[in-house]
């Protein structure tokens, strides 16, 4: 991850240096007595230690301007030049450390990832499903008014467009896109992430060291995306009832009160009954 980390550092040194340059430019610092010292840190002001300016979760400096979030761009795409699925040694691997059956994690994955298993629709870029609902929830957290953006980001809004974008996952990264150009922290917190589908807002319960941890781990390999569920398990008491299969108590834990009207219970039962035959073949 030192090559990321690396690459992530000279984007953001990049990145604000062109974020100060367009601010200047549109005139939001005229209230200002001096111009505004750009760090690699953030954004500070000699004459006013305090003005709404800083990094937020992600990593990334912004300023308030009237209420509003002015974020830099975000995370670049430095990924691995070769990328592999995930094979049974993967699961059993992780299974043994949980000290759980490897069917019962490939279940999660079939029901979450779909009959592919894949963690990523392209090179770089995790499935994800930005959720409306929830962004709404974590944008009226963060104080942020989503009724100005109606009009200027109608994508966030609409349904997934997957005849313009020309498919489902297209689609869904484009409003990803368009919520973060709003507010990254509260677009990553209100989408699902990779082939387990956890929600950015659980991001420390998956063991990241930060927002941009997480989103950097699940944009990095499916294998990554595994040991983030590993601790997920872990940290949001699930565990015990994986290991013991105890179906509904972990799709109540997992995917919510609502599970049953879903039959998410019973769809994980069939599909564990599926993969615990295939990891008994020699």
């Amino acid at each position: 991850m030192k090559s990321v980390n690396s690459g992530l550092k000279q984007f953001f040194s990049r990145t604000i240096t062109v974020v100060a340059a367009t601010a200047v430019g549109a005139g939001l610092w005229a209230c200002h007595a001096q111009a505004p010292k750009m760090t690699v840190s953030g954004i500070a002001f000699e004459d006013e230690p305090y003005n709404g300016a800083g990094v937020d979760e992600f990593g990334r400096p912004y300023i308030i301007v009237q209420g509003d979030t002015v974020h830099a761009a975000y995370i670049p795409g430095v990924y691995p030049d070769k990328m592999r699925r995930l094979s049974d040694v993967d699961y059993r691997r992780v299974a043994e450390r949980l000290g759980v059956e490897p069917a019962a994690i490939k279940a999660v994955v079939s029901i979450e990832a779909g009959a592919t298993h894949r963690g990523f629709y392209e090179k770089g870029k995790p499935v994800i499903n930005f959720d409306l609902t929830v962004f709404r929830q974590m944008a009226r957290r963060r104080g942020i008014n989503l009724d100005k953006y109606s009009k200027s980001h109608r994508v966030v809004f609409n349904r997934p467009n997957t005849a313009r974008y020309g498919s489902y996952q297209h689609a869904q990264q484009a409003r990803l896109d368009a919520a973060m150009a709003i507010d990254s922290t509260a677009a990553i917190h209100g989408t699902f992430w990779g082939m387990f589908q956890i929600g950015g807002f659980n991001w420390k319960r998956c063991g990241a060291e930060s927002l941009a941890d997480f989103v950097e781990r699940m944009s990095f390999s499916e294998q990554e995306q595994l040991d983030m569920f590993a601790q997920f398990i872990i940290n949001s008491g699930l565990l015990d009832a994986l290991r013991r299969k105890d179906w509904r108590a972990f799709a109540k834990g997992y995917n919510g009160p609502s599970y049953a009207a879903r039959g998410y219970h019973t769809r994980l039962a069939s599909a564990y009954n599926k993969f615990k035959k295939e990891f008994q073949q020699p």
